[in-house]
């Protein structure tokens, strides 16, 4: 097959994201939705409930666009959990929705159009720098353009306490997660 890309392997990108079992770090950052956007600490957005982080590329990089379809058409966005961190083997309680937040170095101006044009109902943050990529350990330097940083496409299941209960990291670019893995990740809550 004669691909219109070059798939890059990670392998030698230095990579030391949290694992299952770890905190995350906070960072707040401009939380972009369909109607405007402003500074928000990520403890805010978990702390209100399961929290799906999704790293992706810049929008109007194809993958972001293939990875925002699989989450949106997969129903992701508010599928509800009865599990409570700390409770009892078997206890339930009320059901809670899980939100699905995205971070990507695009611009809350280029945010918005892609949460327009793709219908995605999740928030997206703008983190320009790369800083939040940096924090979590998943930075990397794009080929061919110089001084610029994104985060590897990750993803991470994170509970009311910021304590990751799923986590996946790209090991090549273009990559995508195990959306079916992700989905048992969620039910598992």
């Amino acid at each position: 097959m004669d691909l219109d890309f070059d798939v890059v392997d990670l392998d030698d990108t230095t990579v030391d994201a949290p694992t299952v079992g770890d905190t995350v770090p906070d960072f707040t950052r401009p939380l972009v939705n369909a109607e405007y956007w402003e500074d928000t600490a990520f403890s805010n957005v978990y702390s209100e409930g399961p929290t799906l982080l999704v790293f992706h590329p810049m929008d109007g990089a194809f993958p972001a666009t293939y990875v925002w379809n699989e989450i949106r058409d997969r129903g992701w966005e508010g599928r509800e959990v009865r599990s409570t961190p700390g409770a009892a083997s078997g206890e339930q309680s009320d059901p809670r929705a899980v939100q699905v937040v995205g971070v990507s170095i695009s611009s809350p101006y280029e945010h918005k159009t892609l949460i327009e044009e793709r219908g995605i109902s999740s928030r997206l943050f703008s983190d320009p720098n790369a800083g939040v990529a940096e924090a979590f350990g998943i930075a990397w330097d794009l080929d061919d353009m110089e001084g610029i940083r994104e985060p590897l496409p990750a993803v991470f299941l994170v509970d009311e306490e910021g304590v990751v209960q799923y986590a996946w990291v790209a090991s090549e670019w273009p990559d995508f997660p195990d959306y079916d893995e992700v989905g048992a990740a969620i039910d598992d809550l």
